[in-house]
């Protein structure tokens, strides 16, 4: 049988490199409680992503709550119905109510000319997605927000080292959160992040995320558990010097998919404005119709590579929500989206395998 391809694969340092961070944990008896290896990543990711203010998180998922919890939101979000669900359960989670607003055909990110109009006396927020780690509108959509004294969340599960003009894309918004799971670009195993530029907000996030704690004896106030192993910490100070080469061999991969199929005018991808210095996370394809989509897609299977439809369904067809909005784009874009094969190592003839494949069946 054929090797097997998934949609990704996590790229792991050397064993030997590791082993060396965990006899320093070992030794040190500390194997959570922001001990060294946290302290250190902390500052690190905080030094490479050129941010004021990071805290490191459990994961992407409890990192939107936190940050739900730090601006204090109620009422309702307005929010995008193609993302990780995680975006959206975050909010309900929070005893918030989602209110959708559709995408831009061209970027898959919320599309701001249509935030005004789903603006109500209860809207506290806009929680946007960098889809596939493709940047929002992030200057239209602060506009929006600041004539309607609204906060700004920024799912950028996706972004990490994405930049806009020279800018990191996580230091927009008040909030930006970021995911380490061990599928994406930089990842810590499980584990991520929350980011902001405003000191008395990041002093609010450090504590909601360790039980409130102000010391061993006294609270600030109300919080969870956020923390970060000393084992998940020492994987990311590994995986971190390594990041240059990462994205440059997954830039070179995106590179000789767009050379194979960008012939095929059946398959459309993801518009990326010149400005953005992109981390190549994912590589989306849109296919002409959803019976495509699941023909090329069984045919990657039969050859043993595993692409997945990420982002499928539509948020906003979620069976916990009470009011099922329509929202033509998202819907029409999650039925004909397929994310093909992405990784740091992958094989020149694997990625020219999978374009064969794909021009056969569509």
């Amino acid at each position: 049988m054929a090797k097997r391809i998934n949609v990704t694969k996590t790229h792991l340092p050397s064993l030997a490199e590791y082993q060396n961070l965990v006899e320093e944990i070992w030794e040190s008896g500390q194997l959570t409680n922001y001990g060294e290896k946290a302290t250190l990543l902390q500052n690190n990711l905080k030094s490479h992503l050129d941010v004021k203010h990071l805290q490191l998180a459990t994961n992407g998922t409890i990192a939107i709550q936190i940050a739900i919890k730090a601006l204090e939101l109620k009422g309702e979000i307005i929010t995008t119905p193609f993302s990780y669900v995680a975006t959206v359960s975050s909010i309900v989670w929070e005893g918030c109510t989602p209110v959708f607003v559709d995408i831009r055909a061209s970027d898959y990110c919320i599309d701001p000319d249509k935030i005004e109009a789903a603006i109500t006396d209860r809207t506290s927020a806009i929680l946007a997605t960098h889809v596939y780690g493709n940047p929002c509108a992030v200057e239209q959509i602060q506009e929006i927000a600041t004539k309607h004294n609204l906060k700004v969340i920024y799912d950028a599960a996706h972004a990490f080292d994405v930049k806009i003009n020279g800018r990191s894309v996580l230091t927009y918004g008040d909030i930006s959160t970021i995911s380490f799971h061990a599928t994406k670009v930089f990842h810590s195993g499980e584990g991520g992040a929350i980011i902001s530029q405003n000191e008395e907000l990041a002093h609010r996030i450090s504590y909601l995320g360790n039980f409130g704690h102000n010391g061993p004896e006294d609270f600030y106030g109300l919080g969870v558990n956020g923390k970060v192993s000393e084992f998940h910490a020492a994987l990311g100070l590994c995986v971190l010097p390594h990041m240059p080469s990462i994205i440059a061999n997954r830039r070179n991969t995106v590179e000789l998919y767009d050379s194979l199929l960008i012939d095929e005018l059946r398959i459309a991808r993801m518009s990326i404005a010149e400005n953005v210095t992109h981390n190549y996370s994912y590589y989306p394809v849109l296919l002409q119709s959803e019976q495509s989509l699941l023909e090329v897609k069984d045919a990657l299977n039969e050859a043993n590579i595993f692409p997945r439809r990420y982002f499928y369904p539509s948020l906003n067809k979620l069976p916990y929500l009470r009011n099922h909005t329509t929202m033509p784009i998202a819907e029409s874009v999650s039925e004909r989206i397929l994310c093909l094969p992405l990784s740091s190592d992958q094989d020149n003839d694997d990625t020219a395998k999978i374009c064969s494949i794909i021009l056969k069946n569509l």
